[in-house]
């Protein structure tokens, strides 16, 4: 699954004709806002869920959710400022055209769909580190 094509449609969708900026745009923000990896479609989901769980503050339960096979918990577009980084989240309204909380609004929405659709069937293993990777992400929710 293309993870960035998921994550600029939700985006496209939510943002309609605010944006100033085409899919090429949108999908190119996104994939800098959330580590241009090559694995997940192109996005480091790995290193995001892992910096959500280092964050503690009860973000662990709110990512378990979105690995999970449930209902995704909704974040604000206040934590994902936190999450992502407001610097990060300013740069990503500016390439889109968009105020900051608009933008991290609208990521509120899309980031949950996105770790909940890049962790469906394993394939967030890769994105982990392998077995190993996901031993030591699943030793950080028991230590």
């Amino acid at each position: 699954m293309d993870l960035v094509k998921l994550g600029t449609q939700i985006i496209l969708s939510r943002l309609g004709g605010s944006a100033n900026t085409d899919e090429g745009g949108i999908a190119s923000a996104l994939s800098s806002l959330l580590g241009g990896g090559s694995s997940s479609g192109g996005l480091d989901l790995g290193s995001l869920v892992t910096n959500m769980i280092q964050k503690g503050g009860g973000l662990e339960n709110i990512v378990s959710s979105w690995l999970g096979d449930g209902d995704n918990e909704p974040v604000s577009g206040s934590l994902i400022k936190d999450i992502l980084g407001g610097d990060k989240v300013a740069e990503f309204a500016n390439q889109v055209g968009v105020d900051e909380d608009t933008a991290a609004d609208t990521l509120a929405e899309a980031v949950p769909q996105i770790v909940d659709k890049g962790s469906v069937g394993g394939s967030l293993l890769d994105a982990v580190g392998g077995v190993d990777g996901a031993i030591n992400l699943a030793k950080k929710f028991f230590s």
